[in-house]
């Protein structure tokens, strides 16, 4: 018998049932969630002096360790607890240079844009929860935007999805991608805007300066350059190098709502609403409509994709009332939410670990890569971010999952800068590595649910306001 790092492991052996059974009992306690193996070679001898004809050889894999692995806390400091260490991330790992956040622990100078717009809004909540000074989120998130204006190459306003963060120059996210990611930069605008509607002081004059300056960013954006010679949908990338050579048009449903949302909402030159409904609503095309585990799904593919696609937009656009022709989309998240939950309370694919407390699918690393997890894309891979960024929409079920991932895994996949990007119970696997775009939204989501602080934010700029009505949106906040 030997564990899964081939070590020997001493065991004793009895018999019972008249000898017709062998007993295997290990010389010390196995490992929790520990894979051994252990074979029969043919030197296994009857009492009639037959041998075992072949060698077999088995594999095992011990079970969760249930004992809480930290002292037990009020849901409300464990919330605290969750969202200061998830700040971290942002906060102490941010780049020493632009602050801008990396694209995750192992990408060096590497920052990302979408996930630096997380990153500022993690910021305020930050600020809110007395993590971090007022002053302190303030010189931070102007040395960012300084760093913005003045080091990093725009494309028709738009800002790279990678950059090297101590110089500002584009880093490629792949070959023809070395330009313009007008939905990165919609993740990007959607944080400043929110801090531009946080710092709102009439009086003092760095303030005054970063609202100013947050403003010339978002003006710059030429939303309408993404329609590719005025086609009605925007396009994801733009190269100087390459054109529209990827040609990938941003169309609903999936997590770029905030993309057109923002676009409609320009200061200048906004889309009309016609490329909204051609575009991203697909003339309806979005619309779903049928039931999953007895749950209506309004709007995307079927049983609802990866759950990033409830996140991302809805860190500051605010789902609770807000209704277009196409959904109510507090109805579509939580729909979303809650089917996700469902298949893996189900588990068709029978991987362990899946139960009413470990849940949640959406984009992640997995052993040996990344992939959109979803219920038709499901490997066994649960994401924390998943479940926990769902908070507002499921608050029992993510919270039954933060505690376990805290109490019972967080010896695995809990640490400095929060839980760690994913795991596996069926494969054994725990990441060892986390992702700016899945760390924010537990830490924004989080905050949203016990405060609405950024939906509160962003839902109050005015011109986000008119351009949702210019779309047909209606919503409590206008």
């Amino acid at each position: 018998m030997k564990d899964n790092s081939g070590a020997a492991v001493t065991f004793s052996i009895t018999y019972t049932n008249n000898d017709s059974v062998v007993v295997i009992q290990p010389g010390a306690a196995l490992k929790p969630l520990t894979q051994y193996g252990f074979g029969l070679t043919t030197s296994l001898q009857s009492q009639q002096k037959i041998f075992l004809p072949t060698e077999s050889d088995y594999q095992l894999i011990t079970a969760i360790d249930s004992t809480d692995k930290f002292p037990r806390i009020s849901d409300s400091a464990l919330l605290d607890l969750v969202q200061k260490q998830t700040l971290a991330y942002f906060w102490d790992f941010g780049h020493p240079v632009s602050g801008l956040a990396r694209e995750r622990t192992s990408s060096g100078d590497i920052v990302t844009t979408g996930g630096s717009g997380f990153g500022i809004m993690a910021m305020l909540a930050g600020i809110q929860r007395g993590f971090i000074t007022r002053a302190q989120g303030f010189a931070r998130i102007s040395t960012i935007v300084s760093f913005l204006t003045n080091n990093c190459t725009r494309y028709h306003g738009a800002f790279s999805h990678w950059i090297n963060g101590a110089t500002g120059a584009t880093v490629p996210f792949s070959t023809h991608d070395d330009g313009g990611d007008i939905v990165e930069t919609s993740y990007l605008m959607q944080g400043l805007l929110c801090a531009r509607q946080y710092f709102n002081s009439t009086t003092d004059s760095g303030e005054i300066k970063l609202r100013t300056a947050i403003n010339t960013l978002y003006t710059a954006v030429d939303y309408n350059w993404y329609r590719q010679a005025g086609q009605n949908v925007l396009y994801w990338n733009w190269s100087p190098d390459y054109g529209w050579a990827i040609n990938f048009p941003v169309s609903g449903w999936n997590e770029a709502l905030i993309t057109y949302v923002l676009a409609a909402s320009a200061p200048t030159n906004p889309i009309p609403k016609v490329v909204y409904d051609n575009g991203w609503a697909r003339n309806a095309a979005m619309v779903n409509g049928k039931t999953f585990y007895g749950i209506t799904l309004p709007l995307g593919p079927d049983e609802g994709g990866p759950l990033f696609f409830a996140h991302y937009s809805f860190l500051g656009m605010d789902p609770r009332g807000l209704q277009d022709a196409y959904a109510n989309y507090y109805t579509q998240d939580t729909a979303h939410a809650r089917i996700n939950y469902l298949y893996c309370v189900s588990n068709p694919k029978s991987f362990y670990g899946y139960s009413t407390l470990c849940w949640g699918l959406t984009a992640s690393d997995e052993p040996g890569g990344y992939s959109a997890h979803a219920p038709d894309n499901d490997d066994g891979v649960i994401t924390p971010t998943a479940a926990i960024a769902s908070l507002p929409y499921t608050p029992t079920e993510s919270m039954n999952a933060l505690r376990f991932f805290y109490y019972t895994l967080g010896d695995k996949c809990w640490g400095q800068y929060g839980f760690t990007d994913a795991f596996s119970l069926s494969k054994l696997w725990f990441d060892n590595d986390r992702l700016a775009i899945d760390q924010g939204p537990e830490i924004v989501m989080i905050e949203n649910y016990r405060s609405g602080l950024l939906w509160n934010l962003f839902m109050s700029c005015p011109e986000v306001q008119q351009g949702m009505k210019n779309l047909g949106f209606t919503s409590p906040h206008f």
